[in-house]
C-alpha cells in the first residue's frame, strides 16, 4: 500500500504536468490559476487510495482521478461566482481577478477537460465510470440549485438540509472512491459499500465545514469566516437555530435577513451569539460524529484485511479533525 503522502506527491506531480495549451490562452489562464491555489486533494487522493487496496497499480485510476479533481475545481469557480466569495484557499477568487463573464466561460471549459481525462479511463471500466461520473456531476447540480432556494426559504427541514449536502458534496467524494475501487479490479459489493462510506464521510465533512465557517480560524480555514451567515444560507446551523429560537431570537434573525445593507461583523456576531445561546456548535458536532460512526461501518464490512485500510481511515480521521 502506498502511504497518503506518496498519493499525494503523485497527484500534485500528475497535476503539474497537466496541459492546457489551446488557444485563447485567456480561457485557459484561470483553471491554471485555480489549480494551482492546491487544497487538499482529497479527492483524487480517495480515488487512488480506493485503487490501491484491490490492486497493487494504481496507474488504472491516475486519469479518472485528474479529471474528478478538475471537476471538482469547477465546482469551486462556479460556486465561488454565485455566492459572490471574494477568497478561496486565502486567495483571491478566479472572478475577482478576471471577471464573472470569464469565470463562467473557463468553468465550462474545465468541466469539458474533466470528461476528456475521464474518457482516458482504460477501456475495460470506462463506461461505468463515465456513467458513474454522469450522473454525480447531474446530482451536484442539483444539490447545488437546492442551496440557492433554500436561501430565500425559512421552512427548509433538517432532512431537507441532508439531501441537499449529500448531493452537492458527498455524491463527488463517494463517486471518487468508487471509481478508484472499480479501476482497481474491487468486487461489486465492496465498490458499492467504499460509495456508501464516502456518502456518510462525505455527510461529516460538510457539516464540519459548517462548524468551521462559524467557529473555524480565517488562516487556517481559507476563507472568511461567516460567509454562510451573510448569504443566509440555512445551513445546519442556521435550520436548527430557526427551530429551537426563542421568538424574539427567531424575531431578530428574520430581521437580518431582510437587511440588504449591514455591518458583515455585526450580523455575523449576532448570528454566532444565538448559536451559543442554543448549544448548536455541541449539537452540529454530535451528527458530525453520527455520520463518522456510519462511515466506519461500511469500511468494517469490506472483504479485505483491515490493515489495508489503515491509510483511509487515517485520512478520514484527519478530515475529521481538521482546523481548515
Amino acid at each position: 500500500m502506498l502511504s497518503f503522502s506518496n498519493i499525494l506527491q503523485r497527484i500534485e506531480t500528475e497535476i503539474s504536468l497537466l496541459q492546457f495549451n489551446y488557444p485563447p490562452k485567456s480561457l485557459y489562464d484561470p483553471i491554471e490559476y485555480i489549480l494551482s491555489l492546491g487544497g487538499k486533494r482529497i479527492r483524487p487522493a480517495l480515488t487512488l487510495m480506493a485503487c490501491n487496496i484491490y490492486n497493487n497499480s494504481i496507474e488504472n485510476a491516475i486519469k479518472p482521478a485528474l479529471g474528478l479533481e478538475v471537476f471538482h475545481n469547477f465546482t469551486l469557480l462556479h460556486d465561488d461566482l454565485m455566492d459572490e466569495a471574494d477568497k478561496r484557499r486565502n486567495k483571491p477568487t478566479v472572478h475577482k481577478v478576471w471577471n464573472a463573464n470569464t469565470a463562467i466561460l473557463s468553468g465550462d471549459a474545465m468541466l469539458i477537460a474533466a470528461y476528456r481525462l475521464i474518457g482516458e479511463t482504460e477501456s475495460t471500466h470506462l463506461k461505468e465510470i463515465l456513467d458513474l461520473f454522469t450522473v454525480t456531476a447531474l446530482e451536484i447540480c442539483g444539490g447545488q440549485q437546492y442551496d440557492m432556494e433554500f436561501e430565500s426559504r425559512m421552512d427548509v427541514t433538517e432532512n431537507e438540509y441532508i439531501e441537499m449536502i449529500r448531493l452537492k458534496t458527498a455524491v463527488l467524494l463517494a463517486c471518487c472512491l468508487k471509481t478508484g475501487a472499480i479501476s482497481g479490479g474491487a468486487p461489486e459489493n465492496d465498490a458499492e459499500l467504499l460509495y456508501q462510506f464516502g456518502i456518510h464521510i462525505g455527510l461529516a465533512f460538510q457539516l464540519q465545514d459548517d462548524l468551521l465557517d462559524v467557529y473555524g480560524d480565517t488562516a487556517t480555514f481559507g476563507k472568511n469566516i461567516g460567509g454562510d451567515i451573510l448569504c443566509n444560507k440555512k445551513t445546519f446551523l442556521l435550520i436548527n437555530a430557526l427551530n429551537n429560537a426563542s421568538e424574539k431570537q427567531k424575531e431578530t434573525m428574520k430581521n437580518w435577513f431582510a437587511k440588504t445593507t449591514f455591518e458583515p461583523e455585526e450580523k455575523i456576531a449576532t448570528f454566532t451569539s444565538i448559536y451559543n445561546d442554543l448549544n448548536l456548535k455541541a449539537l452540529t458536532e454530535a451528527k458530525v460524529q453520527y455520520y463518522y460512526n456510519e462511515a466506519m461501518k461500511c469500511l468494517e464490512q469490506l472483504s479485505i484485511s483491515t490493515d489495508k485500510l489503515c491509510v483511509l481511515k487515517d485520512v478520514c480521521d484527519h478530515l475529521m479533525n481538521r482546523q481548515s
